[in-house]
């Protein structure tokens, strides 16, 4: 019986490992419908072109903070080999933030003059839950901070949320604003509020904001009602016999 068991599993895992697209797909299907039944408050989640690999999503500035009334867009995007690598956060605008990506490009390598430089917006949020699993010895990262396959997306997008309140200056993807954040709040707090007032034409029409602290405090899931067709009637009226199942599974022994 026990080797039986553990060929099922597997000739399972066998399946998911080659059939890695059917697999993500499987998993991020099951997470967007759990995320639409119960979705992370700050957070609007959809498919972007009906794509399951490809996930819009936005996030919305949080009261007393200096996001407050932002609706800020973004793009997730899964791997074919999800949940084993981690997904990808991209803001689609200028989002002014320590941990956001920015690209300093030139036409000439390398520039005769700093004025040279053009910045490109990357907006790939720089965040340790959403780096490769494993120890990383150039970054310090342990693979206790990085992702693993356990993580969930629902994590990702609270640990958004604390970053945002909480930036990590110690490894700023964007110096300059790692910078003004600890040196010049004034000028940080700024930029980032032009980019809120900016933000908000991306707003869909129709959408009711959250503004309370309460529409941004997690709630419990509803409760599923039992399925009573569950333990259904197999017609068949005979009864269990404890004493016959227990010959039955001597005699095999």
């Amino acid at each position: 019986m026990a080797s039986s068991a553990a060929n099922i599993l597997q000739k399972q895992f066998k399946v998911a490992f080659t059939n890695a697209p059917q697999c993500a797909c499987l998993q991020t299907s099951f997470v967007h419908a759990e995320l639409t039944r119960n979705p992370v408050p700050g957070f609007v989640v959809d498919l972007k072109d009906d794509n399951i690999f490809l996930w819009d999503v936005a996030i919305i500035g949080s009261p007393k903070t200096i996001y407050e009334g932002g609706y800020f867009k973004a793009t997730m995007t899964f791997p074919e080999d999800y949940p084993f690598q981690p997904p990808m956060f991209r803001f689609n605008n200028d989002f002014y933030h320590p941990n956001v990506l920015i690209i300093f490009f030139s036409p000439t390598q390398p520039p005769s003059l700093p004025n040279q430089y053009t910045v490109y917006a990357d907006g790939r949020l720089c965040i340790s839950i959403l780096h490769p699993p494993g120890d990383d010895p150039v970054s310090g990262e342990k693979a206790e901070e990085r992702w693993n396959p356990t993580q969930s997306v629902e994590s990702v997008l609270m640990s958004i949320i604390s970053l945002l309140a909480d930036p990590n200056c110690s490894s700023p993807a964007n110096v300059d604003a790692g910078v003004a954040y600890r040196k010049d709040k004034e000028q940080f707090t700024a930029i980032v509020r032009a980019q809120v007032e900016a933000s908000k034409r991306h707003i869909p029409e129709g959408f009711i904001m959250p503004k309370s602290e309460a529409d941004f405090m997690l709630t419990a899931p509803p409760v599923i009602e039992e399925d009573e067709n569950f333990w259904y009637d197999s017609g068949d009226d005979s009864e269990f016999d404890e004493d016959d199942f227990m010959s039955d599974n001597s005699s095999q022994e």
